[in-house]
């Protein structure tokens, strides 16, 4: 068992697992690297047989590494990694997000894999490399992504005879249109239970601006950028161009207004709730259309990282490099997209599939926003949220909201 002094002060109150550890050798020779891998194949046997089958093509190609490849569940994902971590045993290797990667990468609970990617930074999306890189090195190499985009019922805005908008100044003036038939036009899921990587912030990201200043150390939302992007949202609510539960609705399609003609769009859909769309309101009634644009166009598009925990031993570390530079490679990518139904973080790997869908959301890559990773992202979230819903009630004006969330999310931020 390969152990490590206790270093991880915040996170020891976590280690409540049992965890196993690898060794840096298998006894034969061979170079032992482990990997943590969670669910990005929905169907447990086939995740089962698709890494099976990854972990034996691996060795073949590389029959001096020992790769083992163990499937974890997302339950517990957050105290079974901190576990690891406090404990100096576990993964050499472990599938993350961004925000994870800031945590654990605060803690010191990662190294840099610059060198694992050192030939092929190029080739991928600047902004799956940005979501990853913390003090000017690399913690995670972006292994897939998932999109979000606009989804339009058309059938509404056709029997409107308006054209499908665009930009937020089609969105606002489609408004007072469909109010009169009783159909908001856009959908917004204000619940506190949701994310604001799928509500708020990609219209601020749309409006010109972000959550974090520059270096993470201060928020940004309260600037005019975000001031913009609530008023359009309080804007469009006075119009009756949001369903009137907005300030509490959550993201579900089924049975929501979405599904039941009462909405004409959702500005952040993904994959599966357009096929619910679909499933509700008829196959040709629902059709994607790229991120909306404010002052620019932006989406929420979230990679998944495989980063190398500081559990990796220096003698084992090439060989952990050989699996992160296979995993991610172009040939890997292109069939776990196919396998997942996910898309690639490199440019020269096409999204799996074909059709106007594949086209369009392939598309929206070019404008994703891989979020605003900070140790802080998630409790600044959720100091953040309630402020919206107050706008959106009408109980603040904008200004008012931010100013006030920002003056408790620096609070928040001095805190930590």
């Amino acid at each position: 068992m390969r152990t490590r002094p206790l270093r991880f002060a915040a996170l020891a109150a976590s280690a409540v697992l049992v965890v196993t550890a690898c060794s840096a050798s298998d006894g034969n020779g061979k170079a032992e690297v482990t990997l943590w891998m969670y669910p990005v194949i929905k169907d447990e046997a086939a995740s089962k047989k698709y890494w099976d089958r990854t972990e034996a093509a691996f060795e073949k190609a590389h029959p001096g590494i020992d790769l083992n490849i163990e499937l974890q569940t997302f339950d517990k994902r957050d105290a079974q990694i901190s576990a690891a971590l406090a404990a100096g045993s576990g993964p050499d290797i472990v599938l993350i997000t961004p925000d994870q990667a800031a945590t654990y990468d605060k803690v010191r609970g990662l190294l840099p894999v610059d060198d694992a990617v050192a030939d092929q930074r190029k080739a991928f999306r600047p902004e799956t490399l940005k979501a990853a890189t913390f003090d000017g090195k690399l913690y995670g190499v972006p292994v897939f992504q998932n999109i979000n985009t606009t989804a339009y019922n058309t059938k509404i805005f056709a029997d409107a005879g308006l054209a499908l908008p665009k930009t937020w100044d089609d969105v606002l003036k489609a408004a007072p249109v469909l109010a009169k038939k009783g159909i908001a036009v856009m959908d917004y899921a204000g619940s506190s239970e949701q994310t604001l990587n799928l509500s708020f912030y990609p219209l601020l990201w749309q409006a010109g601006g972000t959550v974090f200043a520059k270096g993470g150390k201060d928020v940004a939302f309260d600037s005019e950028q975000g001031v913009s992007a609530l008023r359009f949202l309080v804007d469009l609510k006075k119009q009756g161009g949001l369903p009137a539960d907005a300030v509490t609705e959550g993201p579900k399609v089924e049975g929501a207004p979405i599904a039941q003609g009462k909405v004409a769009m959702r500005a952040v859909t993904s994959l599966p709730e357009l096929r619910q769309m679909r499933a509700a309101l008829g196959e040709g009634n629902v059709a994607l259309g790229l991120p909306l644009q404010g002052a620019v166009r932006a989406t929420y598009g979230n990679p998944g990282l495989l980063s190398l925990t500081s559990i990796n031993e220096d003698e084992n570390r090439e060989a952990a490099y050989e699996v992160l530079a296979y995993l991610t490679s172009a040939e890997a990518q292109a069939s776990l997209n196919a396998a997942s139904g996910t898309f690639p973080t490199r440019t020269d790997v096409k999204a799996p599939g074909t059709g106007p869908d594949v086209q369009v959301l392939n598309e929206a890559l070019a404008y994703a926003n891989a979020g605003e990773p900070s140790p802080a992202a998630r409790q600044v979230m959720a100091t953040l949220a309630p402020y919206i819903q107050s706008a959106l009630s009408g109980d603040r004006t904008p200004q008012e909201a931010l100013k006030k969330a920002a003056d408790e999310a620096r609070d928040l931020l001095a805190r930590s």
